[in-house]
């Protein structure tokens, strides 16, 4: 599908967007966001509950918890920590259809130069990794005189497969 010649045609990472679910607001919210923070270096925002739980105790519109989105070169650099806290092994089934891919880290304390606080606790998060064309889907995103983009312009899974071989040293485990 990567045409060597046609550099638009080649992969990039869009952007990267952290994730801690907590399940409830007050405190462990604050030091959730306290964690995203000190992990990537910008300010993460609330995530809110989109239907009530009873049973869970959780009502619509209820901060439960926190993401921060990266882009540019700062994504590139935190997926390259993140990876390397899983020995830069992934599963093929983090792949979807289209490319992106997802994974867990089981707590913060796995990236360097971090130990664990009492005061904070432990703290996983989801990291999930978006994967477009150079060319980009800005033809089909943009307000002025959008345009269709072609299935030519979507990324597979093979391709990104490689693409994290290649760039990341990534191992694919079954």
């Amino acid at each position: 599908m990567t045409d060597p010649s046609n550099p638009w045609l080649g992969l990039k990472i869009e952007k990267v967007v952290i994730n801690i679910g907590v399940g409830q607001s007050g405190e462990r919210l604050a030091k959730a966001q306290k964690v995203l923070q000190m992990v990537t270096g910008q300010k993460p925002v609330a995530t809110r509950a989109h239907s009530t739980n009873r049973d869970l105790g959780i009502r619509e519109g209820q901060e439960i918890g926190t993401k921060v989105t990266l882009r540019g070169t700062k994504a590139i650099e935190f997926v390259q920590r993140a990876l390397g806290t899983r020995e830069k092994q992934l599963s093929e089934a983090s792949l979807d259809a289209h490319g992106n891919f997802a994974f867990g880290i089981p707590d913060y304390t796995d990236f360097p130069g971090f130990k664990y606080d009492p005061q904070i606790g432990i703290f996983g998060m989801d990291v999930c990794v978006e994967i477009a064309r150079k060319g980009g889907w800005r033809v089909e995103r943009r307000v002025r005189a959008p345009r269709h983009v072609g299935k030519g312009a979507w990324v597979e899974r093979a391709e990104t497969k490689s693409f994290l071989e290649k760039e990341f040293d990534v191992k694919f485990v079954e």
